[in-house]
């Protein structure tokens, strides 16, 4: 899954990547509004975790922007902030929770999952779909009952097209879940492609039935 974080403060946002992408997050980072709307318009995110005070502009307006590109991000606003008021109309502006600085990273992490489980998962731990189950806090896979053993990157690809059924999506956009806005220096075709042979070879041995679908010169579609 991949987070974006805004933030002016440099020390506290290499905190938060570093631990953040220990729990398997792709985080990314922009240190002020012009990059992280450059950043949005450009990519898709699952969370955003943004500061309302930034170096070039204001993030409750960084937050209308956002909602006004139609992004289906999580937005989570972590800010020193205490204000009543400055909670309730991030809030009201479209962010999905408010964290108040100083905060612990366990309970940031918390939030983050709980943000992207009611988005994209129903709000649910147990992802179900016929004879396949996802434990999204355990991250194991069984089919018929019976585990699945899957890497970092088959569990993320996984997960990203459960939370995007129906929906065709093309090979670069796999790319950047899997590594961000580095995707091209990192994953070219041939290696979306492994993966995602992988994924397949080791569901269908389990006995899932054929929803992972090759869409010819287009990429991927999970169909249920």
């Amino acid at each position: 899954m991949k987070l974006l974080i805004i933030d002016g403060d440099l020390a506290l946002s290499q905190v938060m990547i570093s631990y953040l992408s220990d729990g398997n997050y792709i985080c990314e980072y922009a240190n002020n509004y012009q990059r992280a709307l450059s950043k949005i318009e450009m990519y898709e995110y699952d969370c955003i975790l943004m500061d309302l005070v930034l170096p070039d502009g204001d993030g409750c307006t960084l937050l209308e922007a956002i909602r006004a590109h139609n992004k289906p991000a999580g937005i989570i606003i972590i800010s020193a902030e205490t204000a009543y008021e400055d909670k309730i109309s991030a809030l009201e502006k479209g962010a999905d929770d408010y964290v108040t600085k100083p905060f612990h990273l366990p309970e940031l992490a918390a939030r983050i999952f709980s943000v992207i489980r009611r988005r994209k998962y129903d709000n649910c731990n147990i992802i179900r779909q016929e004879e396949l189950t996802i434990d999204l806090l355990a991250k194991t896979v069984q089919i018929n009952n019976t585990p699945v053993t899957l890497t970092r990157k088959e569990f993320d690809l996984l997960l990203y097209f459960l939370g995007n059924k129906n929906k065709v999506i093309s090979k670069h956009e796999l790319a950047e879940q899997l590594s961000g806005d580095i995707a091209g220096l990192r994953e070219d075709n041939n290696v979306i492609y492994a993966h995602i042979k992988n994924l397949k070879k080791k569901l269908h041995e389990a006995g899932a039935g054929s929803y992972l679908k090759t869409i010819y010169a287009t990429g991927y579609k999970w169909e249920v």
